[in-house]
């Protein structure tokens, strides 16, 4: 009686000393991910692309208005400039705005696979200071017109799709704060 009674106090005492010689995990922020790695390189242009916007900002240093844009003939990487463009707040490094109009160039390496952006003053004033900022300006648009605008199942034609994967339902996606409160598995 006695062995498995000894068996069993040494297997407690061995599990005792290699659970305290274990360090405890450490709460922090999630591993971060490397998208590049992720995503396949057959997507990424194979040339060196340009693109040069020409904006007008207002006296918060925010983009009111794109004057033009010189494209790159890729169209994708053209509404990707365009959009960060749109977006853009343009402030000297003491946090103070120069009103007038700028050129944002955009620059591809496929080397890299890396965009540069770059910012320079063509002409000081010919700007509406309290001009509306674009991305506030297109943000307004969409809420006037959202009711507007038809239901998701109404601007798409019905397709066939098999009974037992029936297509998912818009009213049961989950909204983003959702997803940003859901832990992953």
């Amino acid at each position: 009686m006695r062995i498995p009674a000894l068996i069993v106090a040494a297997l407690l005492a061995a599990s005792a000393v290699a659970s305290a010689a274990t360090p405890a995990p450490k709460a922090g922020a999630p591993a971060r991910i490397n998208v590049q790695q992720l995503q396949p390189k057959e997507i990424f242009p194979k040339k060196k692309l340009h693109v040069e916007v020409m904006v007008e900002i207002n006296k918060y240093g925010q983009v009111a208005r794109v004057r033009s844009l010189k494209a790159s003939h890729d169209e994708q990487f053209d509404a990707h400039a365009y959009g960060n463009a749109l977006q853009a707040f343009i402030r000297t490094p003491d946090n103070h705005v120069v009103l007038g109009t700028y050129r944002l160039t955009y620059d591809y390496d496929p080397t890299t696979q890396a965009v540069k952006r770059d910012v320079a003053l063509v002409k000081t004033g010919g700007v509406n200071p309290n001009a509306k900022g674009a991305a506030n300006d297109m943000m307004e648009i969409a809420r006037r017109n959202r009711n507007r605008t038809p239901p998701p199942s109404a601007m798409t034609t019905p397709a066939v799709t098999p009974a037992a994967n029936p297509a998912p339902s818009v009213r049961r996606m989950p909204d983003l704060p959702q997803v940003m409160k859901t832990p992953s598995p």
